[in-house]
């Protein structure tokens, strides 16, 4: 059994993956990684500089494995640590090893299929992504997440990679333009069923102008379009002028992870 193997199969029994799309892309295609160790029952990983992910097979839960695998892991000096739904053994285990929560990723949802028709500001264009555009995107993502842990970091091999993923549309990628820069764009995803408002970007010097709002609505009426059955996002739960926007859109929460540290 892999890694992958091992979080498919607690996926299937949590509902929840244990670890994220970057970390299960790296363990896919063999990207470095900072850490690893796995057992075949117990495994943990970490991608760059990112908090350690891991995950304990379902039928050895109970035992203390978790409780054993972090305190090892802080004995080699980690010290952040995801807990993908913040499950209730994670929320235990967090209190017995005496972490706290540091910061919270909500993940909202809705099924209200009734979007506002987007008007862009005057001379503002808003279309379907051409490869010509991914330098701009890539730039606008850096600007618009400076300060945002892992959403900030991507490169253009970072962003090559997700554009090879097989959910990948380029019709699906819409990239706002004025005199001729990129400015923002809303990156949707659709995958099983589900469709995703997957990274929405707007340059700080187009801050102020209703953009975001306009991306939003923009890919909403293109993920309806596609015939899903539900639109998903992540956001952080600090973000109060981008859970004001969602919420206006419809969007509840559906789950959280916690990411917990010393």
């Amino acid at each position: 059994m892999t890694l992958i193997d091992l979080a498919r199969v607690a996926h299937e029994t949590d509902g929840v993956a244990p670890f994220n799309e970057a970390t299960t892309i790296a363990l896919r295609d063999g990207a470095p990684l900072r850490l690893e160790r796995y057992d075949e029952v117990v495994g943990a990983v970490a991608v760059g500089d990112a908090p350690v992910e891991f995950v304990v097979h379902p039928r050895y839960r109970r035992q203390g494995r978790a409780r054993a695998l972090v305190d090892d892991l802080v004995e080699r000096g980690e010290t952040r640590f995801w807990a993908h739904g913040d499950l209730p053994g994670a929320q235990a285990l967090a209190a017995a090893t005496g972490l706290r929560a540091l910061r919270t990723l909500l993940v909202l949802t809705t099924v209200d299929r009734d979007v506002p028709e987007p008007r862009a500001a005057d001379g503002v264009t808003i279309r379907p992504f051409q490869d010509a555009d991914a330098d701009g995107v890539i730039a606008v993502n850096a600007r618009a997440f400076a300060t945002h842990p892992e959403q900030g970091a991507m490169d253009r091999a970072d962003f090559d990679r997700r554009r090879a993923e097989p959910w990948f549309d380029p019709a699906g990628l819409f990239v706002a333009e004025r005199d001729g820069d990129v400015v923002g764009f809303h990156w949707t995803k659709v995958e099983d069923g589900v469709g995703e408002v997957y990274v929405v970007g707007v340059d700080p010097s187009a801050h102020g102008g209703g953009l975001g709002t306009v991306l939003t609505a923009v890919g909403l009426r293109h993920l309806w379009a596609q015939g899903v059955d539900a639109i998903d996002l992540y956001v952080e739960g600090d973000n109060d002028p981008a859970l004001a926007v969602y919420r206006r859109l419809g969007f509840t929460e559906k789950a959280r992870d916690v990411l917990y540290g010393l």
